[in-house]
């Protein structure tokens, strides 16, 4: 039986969308070694009666636990932590409190907020991370929130800071989870572990991917097992507030990700109310069947155009976007490869469709003639570094929602000369 991951309700038998042939992860990237054995895999998506969460009947990922960070660097995702400290801190008065990030990867968010006056400590599950941020000078050390009743840092001496240091005693004032929660098969035993670490009235900044910017933009493609939950405004707050946690304020960054600012207090039994959430059965399917249908059809007038005039094309992301669209799409089949900044990506292949994923300079030695930005929220980034790097002759364009468009032009491919 397929339960509800947030309410433990029983699944609904139909599915809303099925994603196949899709990618089985997006941080397993399959090496020369690898690819050949690398399948893809049939994901079916379905939502809650009870509570209206939307979520793959699947097992997570086998790394679920751990935070890797491929864009924890970009200008774009730094000035925005930036600002988002700088709001939490001054308007809540949180100077010379004690932050926690839970899963802080090697500490991409964590080393900006030590630019604030408050105390930063950060907990990672894996230890090669946990070795990275300690690098860095940060104070993270290795555990995962596994049990409600959890108590963060009891840890023995192998948790120890460089320094010789445990982890700090007592409770934490803030805690921190930045697009991790999505990732959780228990969310709420993630929720509760954090709930009995914080202080009396102790504080929360929590982000997660929003659901309604897919379902706005019929946006399929960003899909992916990683993500085994689609968080709404409805449903996290509804999550938050079941486990002990009062929303305080609510927004969309980024354009596609769900920020909430939460104070901790007195649990209390809370029911579902499903009259005020937009994101219907039938809306998030018809979303996600037409936003296939028309994504396929750019894509393949796109390309078909590409290899009638015999040029070549590229994408840029290894991204979980892009895994998703070279799989479903014939971007797989027609383009060369997949450009990434990731070091830890090049070198490997995209999963089920198998493109190669270099480095920038690849282009030099392999030269296209346009570039298919697919990854959100760094697409004005990359466009600058395409034509820093290789000049204004290559043509940029990107996916925006279900259109290709050319960067610095309102012309879509659909009816494009």
């Amino acid at each position: 039986m397929k339960h509800c991951i947030a309410c433990g309700k029983n699944l609904p038998d139909r599915e809303l969308f099925v994603l196949r042939d899709a990618p089985a992860s997006a941080q397993d990237i399959p090496d020369v070694r690898e690819v050949a054995d690398d399948k893809g895999i049939t994901l079916p998506l379905y939502r809650c009666a009870h509570c209206g969460l939307v979520q793959f009947a699947c097992e997570p990922v086998s790394y679920y636990r751990d935070v890797i960070r491929a864009g924890g660097y970009s200008i774009t995702m730094t000035e925005l932590r930036r600002r988002q400290y700088g709001h939490l801190i001054e308007t809540y008065h949180l100077e010379g409190m004690r932050f926690l990030e839970v899963g802080c990867g090697q500490g991409e968010f964590l080393k900006v907020l030590t630019e604030f006056p408050v105390d930063v400590y950060g907990m990672e599950h894996k230890e090669e991370l946990v070795k990275a941020a300690q690098m860095k000078g940060l104070f993270v050390w290795r555990e995962f929130p596994e049990k409600a009743n959890q108590k963060f840092g009891s840890e023995p001496e192998a948790d120890l800071f460089p320094d010789g240091r445990k982890p700090p005693e007592g409770k934490f004032d803030v805690f921190l989870s930045f697009n991790f929660l999505e990732h959780q098969p228990q969310p709420d035993v993630m929720l509760q572990a954090v709930w009995n670490n914080l202080s009396e009235g102790g504080m929360g900044l929590i982000t997660v991917p929003s659901l309604e910017y897919i379902v706005e933009r019929g946006s399929y493609y960003e899909l992916i097992r990683d993500h085994i939950a689609y968080y709404s405004f409805e449903t996290l707050r509804y999550l938050l507030e079941r486990n002990g946690f009062h929303v305080l304020e609510e927004e969309l960054i980024n354009r596609d990700t769900i920020s909430m600012i939460v104070r901790k207090v007195q649990k209390k039994k809370t029911e579902a109310c499903l009259s005020s959430d937009g994101t219907s059965e039938l809306k998030i399917s018809n979303s996600l069947c037409e936003g296939y249908e028309t994504v396929s059809r750019e894509v393949d007038s796109l390309t078909l155009t590409y290899r009638k005039n015999k040029r070549r094309l590229a994408m840029w992301g290894a991204s979980h976007q892009g895994f998703t669209l070279a799989t479903s799409t014939s971007l797989g089949t027609c383009s060369e490869y997949i450009i990434d900044s990731a070091p830890f990506k090049q070198g490997r292949f995209a999963p089920s469709s198998h493109l190669p994923i270099v480095k920038p300079e690849e282009f030099f030695e392999n030269p296209v003639d346009g570039i298919l930005i697919v990854a959100p929220g760094y697409t004005e980034e990359i466009a600058a570094i395409i034509r820093e790097r290789f000049g204004e002759g290559i043509e940029i364009m990107t996916l925006r929602s279900n259109h290709i468009e050319w960067i610095d032009s309102q012309r879509t491919w659909e009816g494009a000369e």
